[in-house]
């Protein structure tokens, strides 16, 4: 990677709160967009927090000294965001409608939803990418199935085939 290039994350001194408790605190992290980085620990120590920090679903509290940028930024509108990076989630697969068909959930990833919504105009080329997907990681056989008829790891690779739908510069399982 270009050392020129801004950091695919770049954390400095967050502290990050879930109600009254800090799950995150006095945090940092740089990790450059060619990086490879696994992210281990016990439950409870703050992995999940991190991810939803970067997507932003939680948020660090703001005080001097501390700074996080992604991809060079530090705001974003969160949907522009999320079609940058390829999110895989316990919190993902609970929100997933169990009618959803597995095309569908591949298809989502492409508007950061959790669905397809009658707002959402899926084109040709949506469903081409889509059919891709489900074909790289050798599910298309699912593309038909309703999510409720799936086990566990054919709908968690439904949900890989979603978050790399869109090539992501970033792609995170949690």
């Amino acid at each position: 990677m270009n050392r020129q290039e801004p950091a695919l994350l770049d954390l400095q001194n967050i502290s990050v709160m879930r109600g009254q408790k800090t799950v995150l605190e006095d945090f940092s992290l740089l990790i450059r967009g060619d990086e490879h980085v696994a992210i281990l620990g016990p439950n409870g120590c703050g992995k999940s927090t991190l991810i939803k920090t970067i997507t932003r679903e939680c948020y660090p509290v703001a005080r001097a000294g501390s700074s996080m940028t992604i991809l060079g930024q530090e705001r974003w509108d969160v949907f522009e965001l999320r079609s940058l990076l390829g999110i895989v989630s316990n919190d993902l697969m609970s929100r997933s409608s169990g009618d959803a068909w597995g095309r569908n959930v591949v298809l989502s990833g492409f508007f950061s939803s959790a669905r397809i919504f009658p707002h959402h105009v899926v084109d040709p080329r949506h469903r081409k990418l889509a059919d891709e997907a489900l074909e790289q990681l050798q599910i298309s056989h699912l593309a038909q199935r309703p999510v409720c008829e799936m086990s566990s790891g054919e709908a968690r690779r439904v949900l890989i085939a979603r978050a790399l739908v869109h090539k992501p510069r970033a792609f995170a399982i949690r």
